[in-house]
């Protein structure tokens, strides 16, 4: 309790840091279930993380009555298709390569999200952040090529996860101001629930304390959305969004002593380079 009495009388900056702190917390826990869970098909880890998040999100809506269909049905469906597409093979590439190395392939979303946004919402993009993006870049094949345990079609998927992620971004901007941010987030649970179905014969039923895991994965993923929604109310984008990159340093942390990953000194320089192209582009934006 005094915890929480602490965060609650930090200033707003403070508390959006600290949400944004335990919002990366909580997915990098989320991500290490997905790894730890290699005994289930991927696509039910997919159905566990949307289920855990959608019996807490469904009945609050019907409660305060907020829309479940909205107005903007095509691109709430499409935003739902897309996320659990990405979802799909995040968590497939999570069960191929070490848990860091999936994470910070992921972290190239930005980039896609930026060209997206370019390209359909007319954003203007600066100059030096093409220059951040293509240093992700050179990051994100800096570990394809030095770090043999990520194999071709591994990097083919999380980059196509990350390309569709960046596409999600851009159309939630675009839905941001015309519908509710749960009913958003609602259509990613529905459309991962009936997506996952579809691979049904190739599921098994979790035994003894697999339940705990199974079901701590969607409660995870909740407490991560939830604090994640918080820290950007709180603070400005530009201030919260790099402590998301807290995320891989966790990751990096349980793949070590949960998995018994490590990694030599050049994936760590790739690793590197896509956050610091990442960092580099929110500094360009900040600066207006």
């Amino acid at each position: 309790m005094c915890i929480f009495g602490a965060i609650n009388q930090a200033k707003p900056l403070g508390r959006g840091i600290i949400y944004m702190l335990i919002a990366a917390f909580a997915f990098a826990w989320m991500n290490l279930l997905a790894k730890y869970l290699t005994d289930f098909h991927p696509l039910q880890v997919v159905f566990f993380r949307a289920f855990g998040t959608f019996v807490f999100i469904f009945p609050y809506m019907v409660f305060k009555k907020i829309p479940l269909i909205g107005k903007n049905v095509f691109w709430l469906s499409l935003r739902g298709l897309l996320s659990f597409s990405s979802l799909a093979l995040f968590f497939i590439v999570i069960q191929r390569i070490p848990l860091g190395s999936a994470v910070a392939l992921r972290y190239t979303a930005p980039i896609f999200s930026v060209i997206f946004a370019y390209l359909l919402l007319k954003e203007k993009v600066k100059p030096w952040q093409w220059v951040a993006f293509i240093i992700s870049l050179i990051g994100a094949f800096v570990m394809k090529g030095v770090d043999f345990r990520i194999d071709t079609l591994s990097f083919a998927m999380i980059i196509g996860s990350s390309v569709l992620v960046g596409a999600v971004f851009a159309i939630v901007r675009y839905l941001g101001s015309r519908e509710h941010l749960l009913t958003i987030i609602n259509y990613f649970m529905v459309f991962s629930i009936v997506g996952s179905l579809f691979f049904m014969q190739h599921w098994r039923l979790p035994i003894g304390q697999e339940w705990y895991w199974v079901c701590s994965i969607g409660v995870l993923g909740l407490i991560g959305q939830v604090f994640f929604t918080l820290a950007f109310k709180l603070a400005e984008t530009n201030t919260v969004a790099p402590i998301k990159y807290m995320e891989l340093v966790y990751a990096l942390i349980f793949g070590y002593f949960f998995l018994n990953e490590t990694y030599g000194l050049l994936p760590i320089v790739g690793m590197s380079l896509v956050v610091f192209g990442l960092l580099l582009n929110v500094w360009i934006k900040r600066k207006g």
